[in-house]
């Protein structure tokens, strides 16, 4: 139904409301044919369709927005657990003159999971074994090098485009406020970091 005919009929009810002789609502009922209330009530809900659609898909964005947001969170606070041990690590080795002790270096190697050299037994740990130690040592420097190479680079922030769902996009957009969820994993994994639960990569 077009402006037109809306904006006639909304005249028509207006004259017949204020009508003491009845005529405008005479005028009024030849205008309102089942025909014209069915059309008006098809569009209504029409109408509603679209707004429920539209809300569900702001829902869903907002979801995995959510969803990717934690993530993120997630993987920046596990660099920043990563940061400190190297920080505490880089300490120790620093100390070597100090800190030279098999143990230490046991320690030292367990904390990044490098494979030791083969050492001997823990009770002659106050023998001096310089070779072994500059070995975990050297892999140690490695690891950490390893561990702050690390960098996560997040993808390009979205906006949403488009006045109806049939037409809805998002676009690049500096100061949007969304992420692609697929992006922000690929990212964190890009990085060298695992993600849990989420679809193989």
């Amino acid at each position: 139904m077009s402006n037109i005919d809306k904006q006639a009929l909304r005249e028509a009810a207006e004259r017949a409301m204020h009508d003491d002789w009845g005529y405008g609502t005479d005028i009024f009922h030849e205008q309102v044919t089942p025909s014209v209330v069915l059309a008006l009530l098809d569009e209504n809900l029409q109408l509603q369709r679209e707004k429920d659609a539209i809300e569900a898909v702001a829902l869903a964005l907002r979801d995995d927005m959510r969803q990717a947001r934690e993530q993120l969170e997630a993987a920046e606070r596990s660099i920043a657990e990563q940061s400190a041990i190297v920080a505490a690590a880089e300490k120790l080795v620093r100390c070597k003159g100090r800190y030279h002790s098999e143990l230490n270096y046991r320690a030292l190697a367990k904390l990044f999971g490098v494979i030791t050299p083969d050492l001997p037994p823990l009770e002659y740990e106050n023998v001096h074994y310089t070779d072994a130690a500059e070995v975990e040592i050297s892999a140690l420097r490695q690891r950490i090098q390893e561990l702050e190479a690390r960098v996560i680079v997040l993808p390009q922030r979205l906006s949403p485009e488009g006045y109806h769902i049939d037409e809805a996009y998002m676009v690049d957009d500096t100061e949007g406020e969304y992420l692609d969820r697929d992006a922000v994993i690929d990212a964190i994994r890009a990085a060298g970091i695992k993600v849990k639960g989420e679809r193989d990569g």
